[in-house]
């Protein structure tokens, strides 16, 4: 089966890519096609090339206001090389990717030859969270439950839905297992952004511009001995309750993603 057999043949997706002068995002709509490349339409315009390597997050996520513990929407980080570009238009075809269904890969492709880039950055400690008080949780986002988070890899950045709380400061704090690909990054590289958006109540029939917020962040560690790790962690349980017993794990990292700045589409940071 083909991408757009589980996504459908309209979406929208998140589209991050590094360029000369800092690493850049889009938000888009994706036309998938039968053979996966994609037909991309950006419209506040691109600097995208033939050759350029982009990452989008794809996911089936429009129209879904309820979620659930096993995550059952199809998303993947989609690596793809640009082949040819038209005004606000371009088309690219897929390097590497694998859409998943709740845990389980159930689609995935590779350009032959193709292996992921070696990362040899060292890992490091993050630091602990400055944090000093509970922040004041953004409460627009509360019925938001997942958002983009962007960390910088080698060669193409990488994308994944993540569960998020966000603060009245624009600050996001996210919970992942130890070892996940994410955690890795982070500690190579702390420097990352996140999307947070409202595809779920987003249709079609209005304007592209919808409501949505890329933030670049700066991640830091929430240790577990911190005052306010307990209170995030119920205010995790409250806005995503399928998920609790994930919350509630032993071994779990919680993250500050300290807000930096807002990001424009099509800025270079």
């Amino acid at each position: 089966m083909a991408l757009r057999d589980y996504l459908g043949e309209q979406i929208l997706g998140v589209l991050a890519s590094y360029q000369a002068s800092g690493i850049v995002h889009h938000i888009c709509v994706v036309y998938p096609r039968r053979d996966n490349q994609l037909q991309l339409f950006i419209p506040k315009g691109h600097a995208l090339a033939q050759g350029s390597l982009v990452t989008l997050h794809l996911d089936n996520r429009t129209g879904v206001d309820e979620l659930d513990a096993e995550l059952r929407v199809y998303r993947t980080s989609y690596k793809g090389r640009v082949l040819a570009v038209d005004e606000n238009w371009a088309t690219v075809a897929p390097v590497e990717f694998s859409l998943i269904h709740g845990v389980k890969v159930v689609e995935s492709q590779r350009e032959p030859g193709y292996e992921f880039p070696a990362d040899p950055r060292p890992s490091r400690a993050l630091a602990a969270s400055p944090l000093s008080r509970i922040p004041a949780p953004e409460e627009k986002d509360h019925p938001n439950k997942i958002g983009v988070l962007t960390t910088l890899t080698p060669a193409q950045p990488h994308t994944t839905v993540m569960a998020f709380l966000s603060s009245e400061d624009d600050d996001v704090f996210i919970i992942t297992r130890p070892g996940t690909f994410k955690s890795q990054v982070l500690k190579r590289e702390p420097r990352c952004f996140f999307t947070i958006d409202e595809r779920a109540k987003f249709t079609f029939d209005q304007s592209i511009h919808w409501n949505y917020t890329i933030l670049e962040m700066q991640a830091y560690l929430v240790p577990r001995t911190a005052a306010e790790y307990e209170p995030l962690r119920a205010q995790f349980i409250l806005k995503n309750p399928w998920e609790a017993a994930f919350f509630l794990e032993t071994d779990i990292e919680m993250f500050h993603l300290r807000h930096q700045a807002v990001v424009c589409v099509g800025e270079a940071r």
